[in-house]
């Protein structure tokens, strides 16, 4: 019952994101140590609330976090980040009007909130951390966002190449797997194994993956690190570099944006829209 539930939800979200209308996914870290929001929506009271406001302010999916993935944070094991989830995921799919991602490189994490109902896996290691997620993927019918990601920052090497190397493993992977292509999103992995320098390659880089793969590409890149370095800003001062951000690499062609400030980012977006369709 849940897995059918959860393929009406998948078309929807992807028919949307088809349609090429920029697509806003709402972040909702249910985690003690996030570098954002970590400890703040762990109750089910909280996390609820704030799932539901990320959906009146033009959220069109909510991305749930149980382990926080920032530079040097610490794994949990499958078994303590189901544990943090088990008591919220039931009753945000039964509360909240809206799609729900599972923000996860573990297949049996995946395969449980897909079970659940999660309609999208969003993998920061894209296929490639846990041998049986491409299956996981498969076989519960989840589409899912295959993020490029790295062991360790290297300075010396080309960051787009090495993107395009690792998106061609995971679609392969995702391929024999059985996921169906038009599942799978892209996303270049803003902060992850990368130089400053590095990640605004990748950004510059939105078009040309745009073309090559004709995928849609998703943009993470909130209140990230590079603002701080670009910008000198503390984390709760990155938001207009996180709206420059996205606004451009959507001129690009990128169609999903994983956001904290899903308002500001539905409201920069509808004037986009104006001007563009005038």
């Amino acid at each position: 019952m849940e897995l059918a539930a959860l393929a009406v939800r998948r078309d929807a979200f992807l028919e949307r994101v088809a349609s090429r209308r920029r697509t806003l996914m709402g972040i909702l870290n249910v985690t003690p140590d996030s570098f954002s929001d970590g400890g703040m929506f762990q109750s089910f009271d909280a996390a609820v609330a704030q799932a539901r406001r990320m959906v009146e302010d033009g959220a069109d999916i909510i991305d749930v976090g149980a382990e926080s993935t920032r530079p040097g944070h610490t794994p949990i094991s499958a078994q303590d980040e189901r544990k943090r989830l088990e008591p919220l995921l039931a009753r945000l799919l039964q509360d909240v009007d809206a799609p729900f991602s599972i923000d996860t490189y573990k297949a049996s994490t995946a395969r449980w909130a897909a079970g659940r109902g999660v309609c999208v896996v969003n993998d920061i290691w894209g296929l490639q951390k846990d041998a049986g997620m491409a299956d996981a993927v498969a076989e519960t019918g989840a589409a899912v966002v295959v993020m490029h990601n790295r062991a360790a920052v290297d300075a010396k090497i080309d960051i787009v190449s090495d993107m395009r190397r690792f998106f061609d493993v995971s679609l392969k992977r995702a391929e024999a797997a059985g996921v169906p292509r038009a599942h799978v999103m892209l996303d270049p992995g803003i902060g992850f194994g990368k130089t400053k320098e590095q990640n605004l390659a990748a950004l510059k880089a939105t078009d040309l993956f745009v073309r090559e793969y004709k995928l849609p590409i998703l943009i993470g890149v909130s209140r990230k690190s590079i603002f701080g370095l670009l910008l000198g800003a503390a984390v709760d001062g990155r938001l207009v570099g996180t709206l420059a951000a996205n606004l451009i690499t959507a001129t690009a062609g990128a169609r999903i944006f994983r956001v904290h400030d899903v308002a500001e980012h539905h409201a920069a977006f509808t004037v986009m829209d104006a001007i563009e369709n005038a």
